[in-house]
């Protein structure tokens, strides 16, 4: 003989396993808390892998560079490769091979610049560094900037990109970054500008 009378639910969080954390139904497989960590003003989404501080170029800057170095040396290497063939024969196409190799050479080298470029955003400077062979990494403090411009010519635009060029009081500590994008460009601007004057009305 059974007991008519319904067994009383179970509280919240006591269900069977598998249920979800507030006992409205099955989890979904694999579904647990979601978790979201501090993320830095202004972040985006060009980081190093070795400091999420320091921001990359855009990867437009790296066919923007290569369709320049096939423009200056494709011509020359057309030309002497099909002149000398013509007036003295084809042994002399051979002499294109010299700026096919420092084209060849220059592709992969363009790969590796491109890698190195990036900049970092501090309190009271910014870090540009580029180089692969010789490392270079110039500090330009907020309070010392004069200028800060963007441009972007006709083959910039093409692969739209922009460039921002940052005037110091010192020659010396003058930096530009390439292969950036519009409005990445304009923000950074913008806010160098502002620290800029609040850096030099503290001055």
């Amino acid at each position: 003989m059974t007991d008519p009378t319904p067994a009383p639910p179970a509280p919240p969080g006591s269900g069977q396993p598998g249920d979800s954390p507030d006992g409205t139904g099955p989890a979904e497989p694999g579904a647990g808390p979601e978790r979201t960590g501090p993320q830095e003003p202004g972040a985006g989404p060009e980081r190093t892998e070795t400091d999420p501080a320091w921001r990359g170029v855009e990867r437009g800057l790296l066919p923007l560079r290569r369709c320049v170095l096939l423009g200056w040396l494709l011509p020359p290497a057309a030309a002497a490769g099909v002149v000398p063939a013509l007036a003295a024969g084809p042994v002399w196409a051979l002499c294109a091979l010299p700026p096919l190799a420092a084209a060849g050479w220059g592709w992969g080298a363009l790969a590796r610049n491109w890698r190195s470029w990036r900049y970092r955003e501090r309190a009271d400077d910014l870090l540009v560094s580029r180089g692969v062979l010789w490392r270079e990494t110039t500090v330009v403090p907020y309070g010392r900037m004069q200028l800060v411009e963007v441009t972007s010519g006709p083959l910039e635009r093409r692969f739209g990109l922009a460039s921002l060029q940052l005037h110091t009081a010192a020659a010396t500590t003058d930096a530009s970054i390439p292969g950036l994008t519009p409005a990445e460009a304009e923000r950074l601007r913008d806010r160098l500008t502002e620290l800029g004057e609040a850096r030099s009305a503290g001055l």
